[in-house]
């Protein structure tokens, strides 16, 4: 692993921390959720934060706050984990792009709000990348285009530390999210980038919010593994 951080920058002052970012690629959902929790439980104070890029088999996942009426039907062939994150229910699956941000809050003087905020403009500013216009909703965790859901975000914070991220839907079979209210909100739609794009790069776009979360979290970023 190259450290690309010098202590100093030519101009005296301290450069932005490191973060490593892992592209872990298609991963059973239990599975790395118990790895996040276990490298938030082990990690120490001089531990470098990470990114972990990854897709999910088709998963239904449920956070701390669910209402019982929003369980799916029990005749879906789609499994249910409840987990314990931030938020409702939300579905996962091949051509979605998932990141989990396992980042010391503490020690980087970042708030919970302040998290969410710059997770939200680092996905707006990428589509806008693609002169699509995206916008937050107040309450309502997440980033819309036109009322309709393109990109969800969950959250836990341990210690000072955070894990869980955020699912932003590329090219994907959408149909399961009509099977559930997507983050507890009946009737909401949701949508994604091909039905904008005629074309979809994966790599590309996840480079590019990789990049636009890196700036705003204020980090300088290396790759444990590339992105393909």
């Amino acid at each position: 692993m190259n450290a690309l951080i010098k202590k100093l920058s030519p101009g005296g002052q301290k450069q932005n921390p490191e973060l490593c970012i892992k592209n872990i690629g298609h991963v059973d959902y239990q599975t790395c959720w118990l790895a996040m929790k276990e490298f938030t439980d082990k990690r120490g104070p001089d531990t470098l934060d990470e990114l972990w890029v990854v897709e999910h088999d088709p998963v239904y996942t449920v956070g701390l706050n669910i209402r019982k009426q929003h369980y799916p039907e029990p005749n879906t062939n789609i499994p249910v984990v409840e987990t314990d994150r931030g938020g409702d229910i939300t579905y996962h699956g091949p051509g979605q792009l998932v990141i989990y941000l396992l980042l010391n809050l503490r020690r980087r003087n970042i708030g919970i709000r302040q998290l969410v905020n710059n997770i939200e403009q680092s996905i707006i500013d990428c589509l806008k990348q693609h002169d699509i216009t995206a916008a937050r909703k107040k309450d309502a965790p997440g980033v819309y285009i036109n009322e309709k859901k393109i990109a969800a975000l969950g959250l836990r914070i341990r210690k000072g530390c955070s894990y869980h991220g955020l699912s932003f839907n590329l090219d994907m079979d959408t149909r399961p999210f009509s099977k559930i209210p997507p983050c507890g909100y009946k009737n909401l739609e949701v949508t994604q980038l091909s039905d904008f794009i005629n074309e979809v790069n994966k790599a590309r776009v996840t480079s590019d919010l990789i990049r636009q979360l890196q700036l705003r979290l204020g980090y300088n970023a290396h790759y444990d593994s590339p992105l393909n």
